[in-house]
């Protein structure tokens, strides 16, 4: 069933010899208690539950396959909110969720299950054509605070009845991250449960950091991070090709806050400078609003894995200058191996590259095995203190 919004007006009662008219109620809170208000929980065969063989492929043109392993005994949660992903026609979207919302969960996050327990809650989020409307300067009445309830709500009622003490890292991307941040802010940031959170990935959002600093800005006490196995930090970059840094109306990665940067953890080389990218991508589609992949290989050779590894392909680093801050990535391609060169995913609209977007799309999975490679860490050395403790 739906949840839609509450229709109409209510009249109140005739009181002294006048009429009011009260507001409309606003849409009734989630029940998170309910199984159907989650994409992912442990132990179900759900959006996070599907099949994650990849194909490598060598610079040689070489095939492999690579076989994915779920933990369902991970020491670590992980809390995930997804990005702008409903194609419901509504400012806001219902709790039904649709092919695009369960592809991008699968997509983003249940990779992660080799590392943690997912926890991934539906929400009535801003949808794409609520996002488009603006775009084209027709803004829809959306409801953020809407949003923001309703993974309020679930992440309220995963402490009461799931977390049990342990350690969890948060994910977000775009929409997710935004809504994720707030969360922090309102929620833990100095709180009693800044404890159990292990990390964040906030990833394709601005997160603000006093120039130079690593902690101050969007969050008074939870740092970014710097090295591995540091726990209770936060990692978020976005994402641009070194050759086409953000322009003068780039969406991510620039801020005319002043004394504000927007921050840039480089998953694979938090201690700075650059570093090859243990990428995942999509064998058949980078992103919904992208263009496909060219060929893997030349001559073409079928991949018959939904998801493709290029081990060494592409190289990345933060770069803060006065475009913005933001993952600078380069393709480490050589014409004369049978590899492609080329690596597609520009967010696009109406078939045009969109350049204040930057490479969007592409910002979970260019760095994919070192945001699941960094939470790995996060709960080993979270384990390891507790141990100590104990």
């Amino acid at each position: 069933m739906r949840l839609g919004w509450t229709a109409g007006l209510v009249l109140a009662l005739a009181l002294a010899g006048s009429t009011a008219v009260a507001q409309p109620a606003g849409p009734a809170a989630n029940d998170y208690t309910r199984g159907e208000t989650w994409l992912c929980r442990p132990g179900r065969e759900d959006a996070c539950a599907v099949d994650l063989t990849a194909t490598v492929v060598q610079a040689n043109g070489a095939y492999a396959r690579e076989a994915f392993t779920r933990n369902p005994n991970a020491e670590i949660d992980c809390f995930y909110v997804y990005p702008t992903a409903s194609a419901d026609p509504t400012p806001n979207s219902d709790m039904v969720p649709g092919p695009e919302e369960i592809s991008t969960v699968s997509r983003q996050v249940a990779r992660f299950g080799s590392v943690c327990r997912i926890f991934a809650p539906i929400y009535r989020q801003i949808t794409i054509p609520a996002l488009r409307a603006a775009t084209a300067g027709n803004p829809m009445a959306t409801d953020r605070d809407l949003a923001y309830g309703d993974v309020r709500d679930a992440w309220r009622d995963y402490l009461a009845r799931d977390n049990k003490g342990r350690g969890v890292v948060l994910i977000g991307h775009s929409q997710g991250a935004g809504v994720l941040k707030r969360l922090i802010q309102e929620e833990i940031d100095g709180k009693a449960d800044q404890a159990r959170v292990v990390g964040a990935l906030l990833i394709g959002t601005n997160v603000l950091v006093p120039a130079g600093r690593d902690v101050g800005g969007d969050f008074k006490q939870m740092p970014l991070c710097r090295a591995r196995g540091q726990t209770g930090c936060v990692i978020s970059y976005v994402t641009f090709r070194e050759s086409t840094p953000p322009p003068a109306n780039t969406r991510f990665g620039r801020t005319t806050q002043a004394g504000m940067q927007v921050a840039c953890t480089n998953p694979a080389a938090l201690g700075g400078g650059s570093a090859t990218l243990d990428s995942v991508f999509g064998a058949a589609s980078m992103h919904p609003t992208a263009l496909p992949p060219k060929p893997w290989v030349t001559p073409m050779r079928p991949v018959e894995t939904r998801y493709v590894k290029v081990p060494g392909l592409i190289a990345g680093r933060c770069i803060t200058d006065e475009a913005g801050s933001r993952l600078a990535i380069r393709v480490n391609g050589d014409p004369a191996d049978p590899r492609t060169d080329e690596i597609t995913g520009d967010h696009m609209a109406n078939g045009v590259i969109q350049p204040d977007w930057g490479l969007h799309s592409l910002d979970m999975p260019v760095a994919m095995g070192d945001l699941i490679a960094t939470v790995r860490d996060m709960g080993r050395s979270s384990a390891r203190r507790r141990g100590e403790r104990g």
